[in-house]
């Protein structure tokens, strides 16, 4: 805290006036959400992963049709708040950090085949009894192994940083992949890639797909652990959440694995490189092959036509 307001030598209008600070500034205190406001978020959250393609017409329609009054302007800044955006293919995706260099994308076509090959993230919303917060996962693309991963209070880059170095204190990716967001282009974030070694990756187009594995987790995470709960605060959050990851990883069996879990697959793929083909190694362990390739957005294809698909691809 910058401002001491029991300090016996200078007054809060001099510390405001040395630190170029606002003395309004200074009483400040952020006004939560109203208890109507938190209900509609609720609804919004559920929604949204059952019908990520929803826009914001779409969801104001929606809960009008079940009988809530609310207008676009609500909607649309609730959303934002919440840092939710319907996926489909769109010229423009998240706003970069202004000023920040983009990265290429580096996944078109490329074949998945042994873990710490691709890692990739994204940040989502999660529900409080008051409130909210909000969770980055860095997840591996082989395995489905959540890397690390951790909540904040705010949409800040810092608790991103912070799941990065937990991250990479257990392994390299050789790729990471992002969208644009301000969290992942900044110097703090990708500085940190770059010092370690990493390939940096930034969706392009059709984030739908660029994405899928981790909205795959959210909508995961959000069915079987935060909508059967009502954290009262962050800690409780952050203390249910460290469990559920932690079944997840290895104890939750997989279908798109062969019903192995994802720290068996992540584990024993990192032990076999370099001895066997990491994708027979997965075979052996499920007794079902496993071939990913990165997803791509055919170019004669139109966003109506992903969406029409994606409820499926997001429960496989």
């Amino acid at each position: 805290m910058l401002i001491e307001r029991e300090n016996g030598v200078l007054s809060i209008s001099r510390q405001c006036e040395l630190v170029g600070l606002a003395r309004s500034s200074c009483y400040y205190r952020a006004v939560g959400e109203s208890e109507e406001n938190g209900r509609y978020m609720r609804l919004l959250d559920e929604q949204y992963t059952r019908t990520p393609f929803y826009g914001v017409a779409r969801m104001t329609a929606w809960l009008r049709s079940e009988g809530y009054e609310v207008n676009e302007k609500r909607v649309r800044r609730l959303l934002r708040g919440m840092g939710l955006e319907a996926i489909y293919p769109r010229r423009r995706l998240s706003a970069p950090g202004e000023g920040h260099r983009i990265y290429p994308y580096l996944l078109r076509g490329l074949e998945i085949g042994y873990p710490d090959q691709v890692w990739s993230t994204d940040i989502t919303y999660i529900r409080m009894r008051r409130g909210f917060v909000y969770l980055v996962a860095i997840l591996d693309w082989y395995s489905r192994y959540v890397v690390s991963w951790e909540v904040s209070r705010t949409l800040e880059s810092g608790f991103c940083v912070a799941a990065l170095e937990e991250g990479l204190r257990g392994g390299r990716p050789e790729i990471f992949n992002s969208d644009q967001g301000s969290q992942f282009t900044s110097e703090a974030f990708t500085d940190r890639l770059e010092a370690a070694g990493v390939r940096i990756s930034m969706d392009g187009r059709g984030r739908v797909f660029d994405n899928i594995f981790v909205e795959r987790l959210w909508r995961t995470v959000k069915y079987e652990e935060v909508y059967l709960k009502d954290y009262e605060d962050l800690e409780e959050a952050r203390e249910n959440l460290g469990r559920y990851f932690a079944f997840y990883n290895g104890e939750r069996l997989h279908q798109s694995l062969g019903y192995v879990t994802p720290e068996a697959v992540y584990r024993e793929g990192r032990t076999g490189k370099g001895n066997e083909s990491p994708a027979g190694t997965v075979g052996r362990l499920a007794g079902t092959p496993v071939a990913l390739r990165a997803p791509s957005v055919p170019a004669s294809r139109g966003a109506e036509g992903i969406c029409l698909k994606l409820p499926q691809i997001l429960s496989s």
